[in-house]
This record gives structure tokens, C-alpha cells and sequence, in this order.
């Protein structure tokens, strides 16, 4: 191990709530591109969403359930924690620094795609923590992104859409780790 570089996934995003999307794209990654971890990280409110409908104590709570029987997942709740936008440059810039011996990269599906010449930095971000994109379709992708395409099967679960769900009180455990819907419930969230 001495002269190994660990290579760690840095997936973010609100997990507003989590759900086997996000679990499916993280093992596929974790599997196909041999990452020795993978950093969940729930942001406080992304800079580009309006805003989040779970409080972000009760996002991390959610991650933390969910991610909890895979050891190689870790959470992460710097960005929850900081009470303000979270950029993905600021934290990746503070995980390099805290694991100087690790190669990180961004873990992306497909559908962030077509915003991401908006984040913060963007080259900077892309040249510090090369992303893996989970898609079925590599055609649509930049040249620059052609080298992480990673071929997964996508789960296509629209959280808008599962919160309607959950709101609604309709049966949600084919879309969200049964610990996260007992928690959810319990919490009342997105009723």
C-alpha cells in the first residue's frame, strides 16, 4: 500500500432525499472505476437550485443512513454545515488538502451535464478532480469529459418526482432505502 495513491468519488448534490439513483451511480462507480472511497456530500443549498426542502441536519441524516451498510462510502458534511451556497471548487480544494495522497474525482450522471459550464471554476474544478460520468450516452459528451465516460445502467428517479410521491403517502421503497423512508416518516419530511 505504501506507494499506492488512493483514489477517492466525490459525489454531491442536495440528496434531497437520497435514493438508488444516487446509490446505483456510486457503486457503479466504485466497481468499474476501482475507487477506494467514495465522499457523499450533501450541500447546504446548491447555487444552482432555488432551495432545498429537507433541512440539511436531515439530509446528512438520510445519507448517513443509507450509505451506511457500504464501508467504502463516507459522509461528508462540510458543505451542510457551512450555512451558505456551496460551491463543489471550495470543497474539493479543501479534501486535496486534507488527503494530499489522494486522487480525487467528481462523480457525475448524466443529467448534471448540461449545467456544468455554469459551476464555479469549472476548468479548475474539472483539472483538480477529473470526472466519471455515469451515462448510457456517450455521443452528447464534450470532448474534454470523453475520458471519464463510465457505460452504467441508469436508474432514472426524478426527486421532484419522489417527493410528490412521498407527499402523497404513496409506496416509495423501490426508490428509497427503507432506513431513509423510516426516517422520512418518522421526521414528517416532504409531507
Amino acid at each position: 500500500m505504501g506507494d499506492h495513491l488512493s483514489k477517492f468519488g466525490f459525489l454531491g448534490g442536495s440528496f434531497d432525499p437520497i435514493h438508488f439513483g444516487h446509490l446505483n451511480l456510486a457503486i457503479q462507480m466504485l466497481e468499474k472505476r476501482k475507487l477506494d472511497k467514495i465522499f457523499f456530500c450533501p450541500a447546504f443549498r446548491s447555487p444552482h437550485k432555488e432551495s432545498t426542502v429537507a433541512l440539511p441536519q436531515d439530509r446528512l441524516a438520510m445519507v448517513k443512513l443509507a450509505i451506511a451498510p457500504i464501508p467504502q462510502f463516507e459522509l461528508l458534511d462540510w458543505e451542510a454545515i457551512k450555512v451558505e451556497p456551496s460551491y463543489t471548487i471550495d470543497t474539493i480544494r479543501a479534501l486535496a488538502k486534507s488527503r494530499p495522497d489522494a486522487l480525487i474525482h467528481l462523480i457525475l450522471g448524466d443529467d448534471q451535464l448540461p449545467g456544468l459550464d455554469q459551476w464555479k471554476e469549472i476548468d479548475t474544478l474539472l483539472r483538480m478532480a477529473p470526472p466519471y460520468i455515469g451515462t448510457r450516452h456517450s455521443a452528447s459528451l464534450p470532448p474534454q469529459l470523453k475520458e471519464g465516460f463510465t457505460p452504467i445502467p441508469i436508474m432514472e428517479i426524478s426527486s421532484t418526482q419522489l417527493r410528490e410521491r412521498l407527499s402523497k403517502r404513496k409506496y416509495c421503497g423501490h426508490l428509497v432505502p427503507a432506513k431513509v423512508l423510516d426516517y422520512i416518516e418518522a421526521k414528517n419530511l416532504y409531507l
